[in-house]
Protein backbone atom coordinates (compact mmCIF):
# COMPACT_ATOMS: atom_id res chain seq x y z
CA UNK A 1 0.00 0.00 0.00
CA UNK A 2 2.47 2.63 1.04
CA UNK A 3 4.89 2.07 -1.92
CA UNK A 4 1.39 2.57 -4.74
CA UNK A 5 1.02 6.46 -2.35
CA UNK A 6 5.03 6.81 -2.69
CA UNK A 7 4.59 5.85 -6.70
CA UNK A 8 1.98 8.03 -6.63
CA UNK A 9 3.43 10.85 -5.09
CA UNK A 10 6.42 11.00 -7.12
CA UNK A 11 4.39 11.15 -9.82
CA UNK A 12 2.64 14.07 -8.74
CA UNK A 13 5.90 15.94 -8.27
CA UNK A 14 7.26 14.78 -11.86
CA UNK A 15 4.23 15.97 -13.45
CA UNK A 16 4.40 19.49 -11.11
CA UNK A 17 8.22 20.18 -12.13
CA UNK A 18 7.21 19.57 -15.68
CA UNK A 19 4.41 22.10 -15.39
CA UNK A 20 7.01 24.93 -14.10
CA UNK A 21 9.71 23.88 -16.36
CA UNK A 22 6.96 24.46 -19.30
CA UNK A 23 5.81 27.54 -17.93
CA UNK A 24 9.79 29.28 -17.50
CA UNK A 25 10.20 27.88 -21.04
CA UNK A 26 6.90 29.58 -22.43
CA UNK A 27 6.90 32.36 -20.02
CA UNK A 28 7.09 35.93 -22.41
CA UNK A 29 10.38 37.99 -22.32
CA UNK A 30 10.05 41.03 -20.34
CA UNK A 31 11.85 44.39 -20.11
CA UNK A 32 13.76 42.90 -16.79
CA UNK A 33 15.14 39.92 -18.59
CA UNK A 34 16.74 42.07 -21.59
CA UNK A 35 18.79 44.49 -19.08
CA UNK A 36 22.34 44.10 -18.16
CA UNK A 37 23.49 41.40 -15.71
CA UNK A 38 24.91 44.28 -13.12
CA UNK A 39 20.93 45.92 -12.65
CA UNK A 40 18.98 42.33 -12.83
CA UNK A 41 18.22 41.64 -9.35
CA UNK A 42 19.53 38.49 -7.69
CA UNK A 43 17.35 35.12 -7.77
CA UNK A 44 15.81 33.37 -10.91
CA UNK A 45 16.74 30.68 -12.51
CA UNK A 46 18.86 30.58 -15.90
CA UNK A 47 18.61 27.85 -18.41
CA UNK A 48 21.07 27.32 -21.03
CA UNK A 49 19.90 24.90 -24.08
CA UNK A 50 22.27 22.59 -25.45
CA UNK A 51 23.35 23.53 -29.03
CA UNK A 52 24.74 21.30 -31.61
CA UNK A 53 28.47 21.42 -32.48
CA UNK A 54 30.00 23.12 -35.06
CA UNK A 55 29.98 20.14 -38.19
CA UNK A 56 33.24 19.71 -39.04
CA UNK A 57 33.50 17.86 -42.94
CA UNK A 58 35.08 14.37 -43.68
CA UNK A 59 35.39 14.35 -46.96
CA UNK A 60 36.20 10.65 -48.38
CA UNK A 61 37.12 9.98 -52.61
CA UNK A 62 35.92 7.02 -54.08
CA UNK A 63 38.38 6.72 -57.32
CA UNK A 64 37.01 4.01 -59.98
CA UNK A 65 39.25 3.00 -62.70
CA UNK A 66 36.37 2.07 -65.65
CA UNK A 67 38.25 -0.31 -68.20
CA UNK A 68 36.85 -2.69 -71.07
CA UNK A 69 36.51 -6.03 -69.69
CA UNK A 70 35.03 -9.80 -71.69
CA UNK A 71 31.32 -9.67 -71.00
CA UNK A 72 30.77 -12.70 -68.60
CA UNK A 73 28.88 -16.15 -69.96
CA UNK A 74 26.17 -14.68 -68.28
CA UNK A 75 24.42 -11.04 -68.15
CA UNK A 76 23.97 -11.30 -64.95
CA UNK A 77 26.98 -11.32 -63.73
CA UNK A 78 27.29 -7.79 -65.75
CA UNK A 79 28.31 -5.14 -62.25
CA UNK A 80 25.26 -2.54 -62.51
CA UNK A 81 26.65 0.92 -62.70
CA UNK A 82 26.93 1.95 -59.49
CA UNK A 83 28.55 -1.00 -57.92
CA UNK A 84 31.29 -0.38 -55.42
CA UNK A 85 29.40 3.39 -55.17
CA UNK A 86 26.39 1.92 -53.13
CA UNK A 87 28.13 0.33 -50.96
CA UNK A 88 30.04 3.56 -50.12
CA UNK A 89 26.99 5.70 -49.64
CA UNK A 90 25.74 3.39 -46.94
CA UNK A 91 29.03 3.30 -45.44
CA UNK A 92 28.74 7.12 -45.48
CA UNK A 93 25.48 7.14 -44.65
CA UNK A 94 25.99 4.82 -41.37
CA UNK A 95 29.06 7.28 -40.81
CA UNK A 96 26.90 10.50 -40.44
CA UNK A 97 24.14 8.31 -38.46
CA UNK A 98 26.52 8.68 -35.51
CA UNK A 99 29.20 11.54 -36.32
CA UNK A 100 26.15 14.24 -36.38
CA UNK A 101 26.76 13.83 -32.61
CA UNK A 102 30.95 14.03 -32.61
CA UNK A 103 30.17 17.40 -34.97
CA UNK A 104 31.00 15.15 -38.34
CA UNK A 105 29.37 15.58 -41.66
CA UNK A 106 30.62 12.63 -43.93
CA UNK A 107 30.52 13.40 -47.55
CA UNK A 108 31.38 11.31 -50.94
CA UNK A 109 33.13 12.38 -54.27
CA UNK A 110 33.27 9.92 -56.93
CA UNK A 111 36.20 10.09 -60.17
CA UNK A 112 36.49 8.09 -62.42
CA UNK A 113 39.32 7.08 -64.77
CA UNK A 114 39.85 5.02 -68.13
CA UNK A 115 43.51 4.71 -67.52
CA UNK A 116 46.24 4.50 -64.87
CA UNK A 117 47.55 8.44 -65.91
CA UNK A 118 44.04 9.41 -65.95
CA UNK A 119 43.44 7.61 -62.39
CA UNK A 120 46.58 9.61 -61.14
CA UNK A 121 45.19 12.84 -62.32
CA UNK A 122 41.68 11.96 -60.76
CA UNK A 123 43.43 11.32 -57.94
CA UNK A 124 45.20 14.92 -57.37
CA UNK A 125 41.94 16.45 -58.14
CA UNK A 126 40.24 14.70 -55.03
CA UNK A 127 43.59 15.63 -52.45
CA UNK A 128 43.64 19.20 -53.86
CA UNK A 129 40.09 19.51 -52.90
CA UNK A 130 40.99 18.19 -49.16
CA UNK A 131 40.10 14.15 -49.52
CA UNK A 132 43.30 12.45 -47.89
CA UNK A 133 41.45 9.10 -47.88
CA UNK A 134 40.63 7.34 -50.95
CA UNK A 135 38.59 3.99 -52.03
CA UNK A 136 40.41 2.29 -54.84
CA UNK A 137 38.33 0.49 -57.19
CA UNK A 138 41.13 -0.09 -59.71
CA UNK A 139 43.72 -2.52 -60.63
CA UNK A 140 46.70 -3.76 -59.52
CA UNK A 141 49.15 -1.47 -61.84
CA UNK A 142 46.74 1.62 -61.45
CA UNK A 143 47.14 1.13 -57.47
CA UNK A 144 51.10 1.00 -57.61
CA UNK A 145 50.67 4.24 -59.54
CA UNK A 146 48.02 6.41 -57.28
CA UNK A 147 50.79 4.90 -54.10
CA UNK A 148 53.80 5.95 -56.27
CA UNK A 149 52.05 9.43 -56.52
CA UNK A 150 50.70 9.49 -53.03
CA UNK A 151 53.80 9.15 -51.49
CA UNK A 152 54.75 11.33 -48.53
CA UNK A 153 51.32 13.07 -49.16
CA UNK A 154 48.67 12.13 -46.37
CA UNK A 155 46.60 10.63 -48.39
CA UNK A 156 45.49 6.33 -47.24
CA UNK A 157 44.00 4.47 -50.07
CA UNK A 158 41.61 1.58 -49.42
CA UNK A 159 41.94 -0.96 -52.07
CA UNK A 160 38.52 -2.69 -52.88
CA UNK A 161 38.86 -4.54 -55.92
CA UNK A 162 42.56 -6.38 -56.51
CA UNK A 163 43.13 -9.16 -55.38
CA UNK A 164 46.67 -9.80 -56.22
CA UNK A 165 48.80 -11.14 -53.72
CA UNK A 166 51.99 -9.36 -54.93
CA UNK A 167 50.59 -6.23 -53.44
CA UNK A 168 50.90 -7.24 -50.13
CA UNK A 169 54.10 -8.93 -50.65
CA UNK A 170 57.29 -7.56 -53.11
CA UNK A 171 54.81 -4.60 -54.18
CA UNK A 172 53.46 -4.07 -50.93
CA UNK A 173 52.60 0.14 -49.83
CA UNK A 174 52.36 1.68 -46.51
CA UNK A 175 49.92 3.93 -48.03
CA UNK A 176 47.41 1.20 -49.01
CA UNK A 177 45.11 -0.77 -47.06
CA UNK A 178 43.75 -3.79 -48.81
CA UNK A 179 40.00 -4.67 -47.94
CA UNK A 180 39.58 -7.17 -50.42
CA UNK A 181 41.19 -10.04 -49.48
CA UNK A 182 44.00 -11.72 -51.93
CA UNK A 183 43.56 -14.97 -54.07
CA UNK A 184 45.47 -17.04 -51.59
CA UNK A 185 42.95 -15.73 -48.24
CA UNK A 186 40.10 -16.95 -50.76
CA UNK A 187 41.67 -19.92 -52.05
CA UNK A 188 42.79 -20.98 -48.29
CA UNK A 189 38.98 -20.30 -47.10
CA UNK A 190 37.61 -22.76 -50.03
CA UNK A 191 40.58 -25.10 -49.50
CA UNK A 192 40.08 -25.93 -45.88
CA UNK A 193 36.31 -25.92 -45.77
CA UNK A 194 36.50 -29.02 -49.15
CA UNK A 195 39.07 -30.69 -46.95
CA UNK A 196 37.04 -30.17 -43.77
CA UNK A 197 34.06 -32.07 -45.54
CA UNK A 198 36.50 -34.71 -46.87
CA UNK A 199 36.14 -34.20 -50.70
CA UNK A 200 40.31 -33.85 -50.40
CA UNK A 201 41.11 -34.85 -54.49
CA UNK A 202 40.36 -31.75 -56.81
CA UNK A 203 40.42 -31.65 -60.65
CA UNK A 204 41.93 -28.12 -61.73
CA UNK A 205 40.19 -26.20 -64.42
CA UNK A 206 41.42 -23.12 -65.47
CA UNK A 207 41.06 -20.21 -68.28
CA UNK A 208 44.19 -18.37 -69.67
CA UNK A 209 44.12 -15.05 -68.07
CA UNK A 210 46.92 -14.03 -65.37
CA UNK A 211 44.26 -13.65 -63.08
CA UNK A 212 43.00 -17.20 -63.69
CA UNK A 213 46.40 -18.68 -63.35
CA UNK A 214 47.28 -17.00 -60.26
CA UNK A 215 43.55 -18.02 -58.63
CA UNK A 216 45.51 -21.68 -60.33
CA UNK A 217 48.50 -21.26 -58.46
CA UNK A 218 46.36 -19.99 -54.89
CA UNK A 219 44.52 -22.85 -55.23
CA UNK A 220 47.82 -25.56 -55.69
CA UNK A 221 49.44 -23.71 -52.33
CA UNK A 222 45.68 -24.19 -50.27
CA UNK A 223 46.36 -28.13 -51.17
CA UNK A 224 48.98 -28.46 -50.22
CA UNK A 225 48.38 -26.46 -46.56
CA UNK A 226 45.43 -28.05 -45.73
CA UNK A 227 45.74 -31.76 -47.09
CA UNK A 228 43.97 -31.41 -50.55
CA UNK A 229 45.17 -33.56 -53.50
CA UNK A 230 45.30 -32.25 -56.96
CA UNK A 231 44.55 -34.79 -59.63
CA UNK A 232 44.74 -33.15 -62.64
CA UNK A 233 45.14 -29.45 -64.04
CA UNK A 234 43.40 -28.26 -67.23
CA UNK A 235 43.31 -25.49 -68.60
CA UNK A 236 40.27 -24.31 -71.13
CA UNK A 237 41.03 -21.76 -73.80
CA UNK A 238 38.24 -19.13 -74.67
CA UNK A 239 37.51 -19.10 -78.48
CA UNK A 240 37.52 -15.04 -79.17
CA UNK A 241 34.20 -14.15 -80.11
CA UNK A 242 32.40 -17.71 -78.75
CA UNK A 243 29.51 -17.03 -76.38
CA UNK A 244 27.44 -19.20 -74.36
CA UNK A 245 26.99 -21.88 -77.30
CA UNK A 246 30.96 -22.06 -77.78
CA UNK A 247 31.42 -22.90 -74.09
CA UNK A 248 32.04 -26.87 -74.44
CA UNK A 249 33.07 -29.36 -72.04
CA UNK A 250 35.72 -29.43 -69.44
CA UNK A 251 39.10 -29.75 -71.66
CA UNK A 252 40.40 -33.48 -71.69
CA UNK A 253 43.50 -34.29 -69.54
CA UNK A 254 47.16 -34.22 -71.57
CA UNK A 255 46.98 -38.26 -72.68
CA UNK A 256 43.64 -37.27 -75.09
CA UNK A 257 44.30 -34.29 -76.66
CA UNK A 258 43.62 -35.77 -79.80
CA UNK A 259 40.18 -37.52 -78.81
CA UNK A 260 36.97 -36.10 -78.67
CA UNK A 261 36.34 -34.42 -75.06
CA UNK A 262 33.91 -37.11 -74.21
CA UNK A 263 33.57 -39.13 -71.21
CA UNK A 264 36.39 -41.35 -71.90
CA UNK A 265 39.13 -38.38 -71.59
CA UNK A 266 37.91 -38.37 -67.77
CA UNK A 267 39.05 -42.42 -67.60
CA UNK A 268 42.57 -41.15 -65.85
CA UNK A 269 41.41 -38.51 -63.51
CA UNK A 270 38.85 -39.50 -60.35
CA UNK A 271 38.26 -36.87 -58.29
CA UNK A 272 35.33 -35.53 -55.67
CA UNK A 273 35.46 -31.97 -56.57
CA UNK A 274 36.11 -29.45 -60.02
CA UNK A 275 37.93 -26.53 -58.81
CA UNK A 276 37.45 -23.93 -61.59
CA UNK A 277 39.60 -20.54 -61.96
CA UNK A 278 37.80 -18.62 -63.96
CA UNK A 279 37.34 -14.80 -62.28
CA UNK A 280 36.18 -13.44 -65.53
CA UNK A 281 33.03 -15.92 -65.84
CA UNK A 282 33.64 -16.80 -69.22
CA UNK A 283 32.99 -20.27 -68.94
CA UNK A 284 33.07 -21.72 -64.86
CA UNK A 285 28.90 -20.97 -65.00
CA UNK A 286 28.41 -23.90 -67.38
CA UNK A 287 30.75 -26.20 -65.51
CA UNK A 288 28.57 -27.72 -63.97
CA UNK A 289 26.07 -28.46 -66.29
CA UNK A 290 27.79 -28.98 -69.74
CA UNK A 291 31.10 -30.21 -68.38
CA UNK A 292 30.97 -33.31 -69.95
CA UNK A 293 33.01 -34.66 -67.05
CA UNK A 294 31.66 -37.25 -63.21
CA UNK A 295 28.82 -35.05 -62.19
CA UNK A 296 30.83 -33.60 -58.87
CA UNK A 297 30.54 -31.18 -57.06
CA UNK A 298 31.61 -27.19 -58.90
CA UNK A 299 34.23 -25.01 -56.84
CA UNK A 300 36.09 -22.19 -57.11
CA UNK A 301 35.04 -19.27 -58.89
CA UNK A 302 32.07 -21.06 -59.62
CA UNK A 303 29.48 -23.14 -58.20
CA UNK A 304 30.74 -23.03 -54.24
CA UNK A 305 32.34 -19.96 -53.53
CA UNK A 306 34.76 -18.20 -51.33
CA UNK A 307 33.56 -14.45 -51.07
CA UNK A 308 33.53 -11.45 -48.74
CA UNK A 309 29.61 -10.99 -49.11
CA UNK A 310 26.57 -13.39 -50.25
CA UNK A 311 23.28 -12.27 -51.60
CA UNK A 312 21.65 -14.48 -48.98
CA UNK A 313 24.17 -13.38 -46.41
CA UNK A 314 21.70 -13.02 -43.30
CA UNK A 315 23.55 -13.47 -40.01
CA UNK A 316 25.01 -10.81 -37.42
CA UNK A 317 22.93 -8.09 -38.34
CA UNK A 318 23.32 -8.95 -42.62
CA UNK A 319 19.85 -8.77 -42.97
CA UNK A 320 18.81 -5.53 -41.88
CA UNK A 321 21.89 -4.24 -43.53
CA UNK A 322 20.87 -6.24 -46.74
CA UNK A 323 17.35 -4.80 -46.70
CA UNK A 324 18.57 -1.26 -46.10
CA UNK A 325 20.68 -1.49 -49.17
CA UNK A 326 18.17 -3.16 -51.30
CA UNK A 327 15.73 -0.41 -50.34
CA UNK A 328 17.88 2.38 -51.16
CA UNK A 329 19.36 0.58 -54.48
CA UNK A 330 16.34 -1.64 -55.62
CA UNK A 331 19.18 -3.94 -55.85
CA UNK A 332 20.81 -6.91 -54.21
CA UNK A 333 24.35 -5.84 -52.24
CA UNK A 334 27.18 -7.09 -54.03
CA UNK A 335 30.94 -8.20 -53.07
CA UNK A 336 32.57 -4.95 -54.50
CA UNK A 337 29.22 -3.02 -52.43
CA UNK A 338 30.65 -4.66 -49.08
CA UNK A 339 33.79 -4.09 -49.71
CA UNK A 340 33.16 -0.21 -50.15
CA UNK A 341 31.18 0.02 -47.14
CA UNK A 342 33.75 -1.53 -45.41
CA UNK A 343 36.60 0.70 -45.81
CA UNK A 344 34.09 3.63 -45.96
CA UNK A 345 32.86 2.68 -42.20
CA UNK A 346 36.67 2.08 -41.24
CA UNK A 347 37.36 6.27 -42.25
CA UNK A 348 34.35 6.71 -40.16
CA UNK A 349 35.61 4.38 -36.90
CA UNK A 350 38.91 5.71 -36.71
CA UNK A 351 37.38 9.44 -37.28
CA UNK A 352 34.96 9.03 -34.07
CA UNK A 353 37.72 7.28 -31.80
CA UNK A 354 40.27 10.15 -33.30
CA UNK A 355 37.71 13.18 -33.39
CA UNK A 356 40.08 16.14 -34.22
CA UNK A 357 40.65 13.72 -37.62
CA UNK A 358 44.17 14.76 -38.00
CA UNK A 359 45.96 12.49 -40.90
CA UNK A 360 48.29 10.93 -39.05
CA UNK A 361 46.68 9.96 -35.96
CA UNK A 362 43.48 8.66 -37.88
CA UNK A 363 45.98 6.54 -40.23
CA UNK A 364 47.81 5.37 -37.46
CA UNK A 365 44.93 4.02 -35.82
CA UNK A 366 43.41 2.65 -38.90
CA UNK A 367 46.81 0.90 -39.30
CA UNK A 368 46.90 0.02 -35.29
CA UNK A 369 45.26 -3.08 -33.01
CA UNK A 370 43.11 -0.70 -31.43
CA UNK A 371 40.64 -0.37 -34.72
CA UNK A 372 37.98 -2.79 -33.92
CA UNK A 373 35.31 -2.99 -36.68
CA UNK A 374 31.88 -5.99 -37.23
CA UNK A 375 30.87 -5.83 -40.25
CA UNK A 376 28.29 -8.35 -40.17
CA UNK A 377 31.01 -11.26 -40.05
CA UNK A 378 29.97 -12.28 -36.28
CA UNK A 379 33.87 -10.75 -35.08
CA UNK A 380 35.88 -7.79 -34.74
CA UNK A 381 38.20 -7.30 -37.54
CA UNK A 382 40.79 -5.19 -38.37
CA UNK A 383 44.22 -4.85 -40.59
CA UNK A 384 46.92 -6.73 -40.55
CA UNK A 385 50.55 -5.05 -38.91
CA UNK A 386 52.76 -6.82 -41.45
CA UNK A 387 51.00 -6.56 -44.89
CA UNK A 388 47.85 -4.04 -44.59
CA UNK A 389 45.26 -6.90 -45.52
CA UNK A 390 42.13 -6.45 -43.41
CA UNK A 391 41.68 -9.58 -41.70
CA UNK A 392 37.90 -11.01 -42.07
CA UNK A 393 36.28 -14.39 -42.07
CA UNK A 394 35.42 -15.96 -45.29
CA UNK A 395 31.61 -17.14 -46.64
CA UNK A 396 31.69 -20.55 -48.46
CA UNK A 397 28.51 -20.20 -50.85
CA UNK A 398 26.26 -21.29 -53.63
CA UNK A 399 24.73 -18.66 -55.77
CA UNK A 400 21.77 -18.65 -53.30
CA UNK A 401 22.97 -19.37 -49.40
CA UNK A 402 26.18 -19.50 -47.51
CA UNK A 403 26.78 -23.18 -46.03
CA UNK A 404 29.82 -21.94 -44.18
CA UNK A 405 32.30 -19.32 -43.03
CA UNK A 406 36.11 -20.32 -42.73
CA UNK A 407 38.72 -20.39 -41.27
CA UNK A 408 37.11 -23.67 -40.17
CA UNK A 409 38.18 -24.75 -36.97
CA UNK A 410 41.24 -27.64 -36.73
CA UNK A 411 43.61 -25.80 -39.00
CA UNK A 412 46.13 -24.64 -36.33
CA UNK A 413 49.32 -21.77 -36.96
CA UNK A 414 52.06 -20.84 -34.90
CA UNK A 415 52.38 -16.79 -35.19
CA UNK A 416 48.92 -15.69 -33.91
CA UNK A 417 47.65 -18.77 -32.62
CA UNK A 418 44.28 -16.85 -31.22
CA UNK A 419 43.34 -15.17 -34.76
CA UNK A 420 41.79 -18.25 -36.03
CA UNK A 421 41.61 -15.86 -39.38
CA UNK A 422 45.03 -15.69 -39.90
CA UNK A 423 45.18 -19.31 -41.11
CA UNK A 424 43.72 -17.82 -44.29
CA UNK A 425 46.46 -16.16 -46.70
CA UNK A 426 49.90 -15.01 -46.04
CA UNK A 427 50.99 -15.33 -41.99
CA UNK A 428 53.35 -13.07 -40.61
CA UNK A 429 55.87 -15.75 -40.42
CA UNK A 430 55.47 -16.33 -44.33
CA UNK A 431 55.32 -12.70 -45.44
CA UNK A 432 58.27 -10.61 -47.29
CA UNK A 433 56.31 -7.21 -47.45
CA UNK A 434 58.96 -4.38 -46.27
CA UNK A 435 56.43 -1.17 -45.78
Amino acid sequence: MWIDTLSQCLTRLTAVAAALFFALMTTPVSAADNKPDSERREGGVAIKLPQSPPMMPIDIGYLREDVEKPRPASRLDIEPDNAGIAGAEMGVKDNNAGGRFMGHLYGLSVETANSPDEAVEALKKLYDSGHNYIVADASAPTLLKLSDWAKDKEILLFNIRAEDVSLRQENCRSNIMHVVPDRYMLADALGQYLVKMGWTDWLVVHGSTDADIAYRDAVKRAAKRFGGKIVDVREYIDVSGGRRDGVGPIPPAAPHKEANADKAAFATADYDVIVVADEGQLFGPLMPYRGGGKPRIVAGTTGLVATTWSRGHEKWGATQAQNNFERANKRLKLPIDHMAYVATRTIGEAVTRKPKNDFDTVSAFIQGPDLQLAPFKGIKQQFRPWDGQFRQPILIATEHVPVSVSPQRGFPHASHPEIEVDTLGIDEPESICKM
